[in-house]
């Protein structure tokens, strides 16, 4: 005999922790205890203005583009949709499940403008290798 149809109810609350669901030996897990990205606010101060909204976290730009080049994702646009979807992209830009990832078009100007003179990659690779 066929049975009823269950019908999903939308539970009110989920218990969900990133930290749980991305596996112990993944790359990024292994990059991560090794990059320190604390220094990066105070490097970057001076090439950001002290009034007006305030900006995208540094840190959060720094943590995307090593996503970027660690799994070959060249397009900014793209970048931004797989770190919106990818689990382990959010977990390692110290995203939630419930914030927004950055648009493209931010992403851009900052990648092109303050971390081009600032010379922040190269500061990065130099302290960190």
């Amino acid at each position: 005999m066929l049975g009823p149809r269950q019908e999903a109810q939308a539970a009110l609350f989920y218990g969900f922790s990133l930290e749980d669901h991305i596996p112990q030996n993944h790359l990024l897990r292994s990059i991560d205890r090794f990059v320190d990205l604390s220094g990066i606010r105070q490097y970057l101060a001076e090439f950001y203005s002290h009034t007006g909204r305030p900006s995208i976290d540094p840190e959060l730009l720094i943590r995307m583009l090593l996503v970027g080049y660690c799994f070959g994702i060249r397009s900014e646009r793209r970048l931004c949709e797989e770190v919106h979807l990818n689990l382990a992209y959010r977990w390692f830009c110290r995203l939630d499940l419930s914030d927004r990832v950055p648009d493209h078009s931010t992403f851009s100007k900052n990648r092109h403008g303050r971390f081009r003179e600032s010379e922040l990659l190269r500061h990065l690779f130099e302290t960190t290798v």
